[in-house]
């Protein structure tokens, strides 16, 4: 096993000199180490299931850039489209052929109709919303607690991921009257959503959801949920969205709609895709039916643009991902995952700490303490962070990268091999021992 000192003075360094001229240090909260303590590391490289920082340092990396890294860092392949693309030149502001071809995958994997390109999750999500409100001539728009969509304004309310990990349920700058147009929900009740559908139901434009959440840890959805959401949508004239930026083509080839809708026979009216298509590279979309589609400008009067959107070398790295991504790498990184997860778990249950490992198909993530099956945002919450802290730091302390929060799902890739998977199966008898010092579930013979 691969111990990492505990002084970092590059990471360290380059952390102070960022907090002087980024705020906190970081370009996006959670990775600034603020809900585990210690010096955030600042990563040089990485290959395949590693990441290496600025002293050296090497991890097995169960973050996977949040998921887009599906075939791990610095593919060959991956890495031969970008610079083919890169050679012949870097952005046009025309359009290109690579981007139809990376249209055309997406919509062969999933049962939408068309696709537009954009260059976030946050803006799939927020033109999505706008084209179901104007679609729809309504401004309601209905979201659960502990789902996130992106740092959109109506969006951000209970939004889980990074506002759980600071301890906030919502940000200044986002006005009264944005927050009152979003009607907010626990996830997995049918009677709230039924409730809300009873009286307002001819005002929502649309309803959104994480098709299978993963940022309040992962909750997935109860049996038929998804359906019965989008029953009561095309019940009442809304839009059904499924936010599938984090779940699409990383759960199966077909996102978590592959082994939901497609199972049940549901298809949502607009979904969202981010992270996998963009193969590491900041690439975004949203798409759905085609009378929805094409009330998007230059077609409709519902406008969208983006100077970037579909650009060339992105493209390039998604299209490749994705034409990757077959059966045998999802049969590859399901079998990591389900390793990697049961073995935390078995450590955990050894050393006596209460928690509850919850996962998704390739996606995981543990809640300490003394809960219930977590199927809702309240009791994510209620979990034992301190526990969780420990942990991380143990694993980090032998070389292993953890989403540095407790309400983050955990990532693997294709290329962890053997070697990788062990370096992290012998991390955990220690990593689970310092947990049981803390944790608030353990009692006093197991914290000794």
């Amino acid at each position: 096993m691969s111990a990492v000192p505990a002084d970092v003075p590059g990471s360290q360094a380059w952390f102070d000199r960022a907090r002087g001229v980024t705020p906190g240090g970081v370009n996006s909260p959670v990775r600034a180490f603020a809900a585990v303590g210690g010096t955030p590391r600042f990563m040089a490289s990485g290959a395949g299931a590693w990441l290496t920082d600025v002293d050296g340092n090497s991890y097995v990396d169960l973050v996977c850039s949040w998921g887009p890294m599906l075939l791990g860092h610095a593919h060959p392949e991956v890495i031969e489209a970008v610079t083919r693309a890169i050679a012949r030149g870097t952005s046009y502001g025309t359009p290109t052929t690579t981007e139809v071809e990376l249209a055309a995958e997406i919509v062969g994997r999933t049962p939408i109709d068309k696709v537009r390109l954009v260059s976030s999750g946050t803006e799939a999500t927020m033109s999505a919303i706008r084209l179901a409100r104007g679609f729809t001539g309504r401004d309601l728009v209905v979201k659960f607690a502990g789902c996130y969509h992106g740092h959109v304004d109506s969006l951000l309310a209970s939004a889980g991921s990074g506002l759980a990990t600071l301890g906030v349920s919502s940000t200044p700058g986002v006005p009264a009257s944005a927050a009152a147009q979003t009607i907010v929900l626990p996830y997995n009740d049918r009677a709230a959503v039924e409730a809300a559908f009873a009286e307002h139901g001819d005002a929502i434009a649309c309803l959104i959801t994480e098709a299978s959440p993963g940022n309040m840890g992962v909750v997935p959805p109860e049996p038929g949920f998804n359906a019965f959401l989008a029953e009561i949508c095309h019940r009442h004239g809304a839009l059904f969205v499924s936010d599938e930026v984090m779940t699409g083509f990383r759960v199966s080839r077909s996102g978590q709609w592959g082994t939901d809708g497609a199972v049940e026979g549901w298809t949502p009216d607009l979904m969202t895709f981010g992270k996998v298509m963009g193969g590491g590279f900041p690439a975004a979309a949203f798409g759905g039916r085609s009378d929805v589609m094409a009330l998007l400008s230059p077609e409709g009067p519902v406008y969208q643009a983006g100077t970037l959107s579909g650009n060339p070398v992105a493209t390039a790295a998604g299209l490749a991902t994705l034409r990757l991504a077959d059966e045998s790498v999802y049969a590859q990184v399901d079998d990591v995952a389900a390793t990697i997860s049961k073995e935390s778990s078995a450590a955990l249950t050894e050393a006596g700490v209460p928690h509850v490992l919850q996962s998704n198909g390739n996606m995981f993530s543990i809640f300490f303490g003394d809960l219930p099956p977590v199927r809702d945002y309240a009791t994510a919450q209620t979990q034992d962070v301190a526990g969780f802290k420990a942990f991380f730091h143990a694993m980090l302390d032998a070389g292993v990268y953890l989403p540095p929060s407790a309400y983050e799902a955990w990532f693997v890739s294709s290329a962890h091999d053997d070697r990788a998977v062990q370096q992290v199966l012998d991390a955990l008898p220690a990593a689970a021992t310092a947990a049981a010092r803390v944790s608030t579930g353990s009692t006093s013979e197991e914290r000794a």
